[in-house]
């Protein structure tokens, strides 16, 4: 059997430090804000950089994955004697699992002995990043490549996005909700809470008056969801947010007795959309 490696993109916004302890390959992507083209992955400009870039109103805008980069990252791998399993961010809302399939299908011509996987997580952010992280726990119990691809593909319609955002203006931008939604919530303090489907399409399902009780909300809606469902560590993302992350976190610990987290930033590629004060909390449950 070929060892094998995984690899996923940088909208999973997993920390380096998860990334190096774990051998993962990620792929970058790009962005532009402030009139330069930045890759979201190289660090030269920090998230909260990016964010209070934002918060002064700046808006960025974002690049589809590199088919290019995505050969010559597969290239690399399969010279290596490796065979890949890519998970990439959801079809519902980036053409990255297409251009990675495309390219995968192509690499596989070129290298007909070995095995190129490219699995539609239909997951976002650390959505994402907790169905890789999932996958290294089961590549490390000894998965072969084709065990953990069906193990993958019976775990992501498990994995619960639940998240709001402090500002509807980054959700209109992105034809999230209208304009006139987003003045009239505004002025009311309505916050949305959101969650990605089956189909992993982003999807407003509620409208709290207030921020705590919207973070609360993804806590409530969790309890509903996470039942007869184990849930060792919880992930959070936020927007340059971090006190209302650990006030999530802290009601998680408090309700469900729960102790072990993965706290990270929204990264740019997704953060350009949902904006500063996004809080998301990703766990295991059904349903989705």
């Amino acid at each position: 059997m070929r060892p094998y490696i995984i690899s996923t993109d940088c909208m999973a916004d997993l920390p380096t430090d998860f990334i190096e302890q774990h051998q993962l390959t990620v792929h970058p992507l790009y962005f532009q804000i402030s009139n330069q083209t930045y890759c979201a992955t190289d660090g030269t400009l920090s998230e909260k950089e990016f964010y209070e870039k934002m918060r002064n109103g700046e808006m960025p805008t974002t690049m589809a994955s590199n088919p290019e980069y995505i050969e010559q990252s597969f290239s690399e791998n399969l010279e290596k004697g490796y065979d890949i399993l890519h998970i990439s961010f959801s079809s519902g809302l980036s053409s990255s699992y297409n251009n990675t399939a495309v390219t995968a299908q192509a690499m596989r011509e070129q290298y007909p002995d070995h095995t190129i996987l490219v699995i539609d997580s239909l997951c976002a952010s650390l959505g994402q990043g907790l169905l890789v992280y999932y996958a290294c726990k089961k590549k490390e119990e000894g998965a072969t490549l084709e065990e953990l691809a069906e193990y993958l593909e019976a775990l992501k319609l498990h994995i619960c996005h639940q998240f709001t955002v402090d500002d509807l203006f980054h959700l209109h931008r992105g034809g999230r909700v209208s304009r006139a939604t987003a003045i009239i919530g505004t002025i009311a303090n309505i916050k949305p809470v959101l969650h990605v489907d089956n189909e992993g399409k982003l999807i407003n399902i509620s409208k709290i008056r207030g921020r705590k009780r919207s973070l609360t909300t993804l806590v409530d809606n969790m309890e509903n969801a996470m039942a007869g469902f184990e849930n060792p560590i919880v992930f959070i993302s936020h927007g340059d947010c971090l006190e209302d992350a650990l006030f999530v976190k802290q009601q998680i610990e408090e309700r469900f007795g729960i102790h072990e987290f993965l706290i990270n930033y929204v990264g740019p590629t997704i953060g350009a959309h949902s904006g500063p004060g996004t809080v998301a909390l990703f766990f295991l449950g059904n349903p989705r």
